[in-house]
């Protein structure tokens, strides 16, 4: 039996049935306004269809919970915007588009293991580990004293994604990425 969420709970990533039709969570904000009950602002995407819908839901709204598979599958490469994976014990090869992977294109590297998540069959996302490493491709020098800025500067990482680094990181340097937020982590 599925949990039961209320929408007060949602997280990115969150499954749950509504209307008939299985939705997973893209984006939330909770929000609480000065006048007025608060409410939870989404983004939800039909794992279906694919549609991705703006909604707003009071926090106490309960929806079951969809039963979601899990596969370990590992991510082999990418030929003509169709992206490989392979099943780690069958060595079956499952095929997935740019619209199935959304956002995990960004942290995708080849020979990564990643859950291949599925609604009855049908496939409709990736779930990434938390953190990936990555080589640093292209950055600013950093300069000894320079700690005026806490922000740091943009590197380049060797799959072309973009991100704000301290001044210590140099081309070179391997770091961790947090997949959830798209955000450096640490250097390795």
């Amino acid at each position: 039996m599925a949990a039961v969420y209320s929408a007060g709970d949602f997280r990115n990533g969150t499954t749950f049935e509504m209307d008939g039709n299985v939705f997973r969570v893209v984006e939330f904000q909770h929000v609480k306004p000065g006048k007025g009950s608060a409410f939870v602002r989404t983004k939800i995407k039909n794992v279906i269809t694919g549609a991705v819908l703006e909604k707003t839901f009071n926090p106490s709204e309960k929806f079951p919970g969809a039963d979601i598979e899990k596969k370990e599958m590992q991510y082999l490469y990418e030929d003509g915007g169709i992206y490989y994976f392979m099943d780690n014990e069958t060595y079956d090869q499952t095929p997935l588009n740019k619209e199935q992977l959304g956002e995990s294109l960004k942290f995708l590297k080849e020979n990564m293991n990643v859950k291949l998540l599925s609604y009855k069959g049908n496939v409709f996302s990736i779930e990434l580990p938390i953190s990936v490493e990555f080589e640093v491709k292209y950055t600013e020098p950093g300069f000894a004293g320079n700690t005026t800025t806490t922000s740091g500067k943009p590197a380049t990482l060797e799959n072309g994604y973009e991100l704000m680094v301290p001044m210590f990181i140099n081309i070179g340097d391997v770091i961790k990425v947090d997949t959830r937020t798209g955000e450096y982590m640490e250097r390795v």
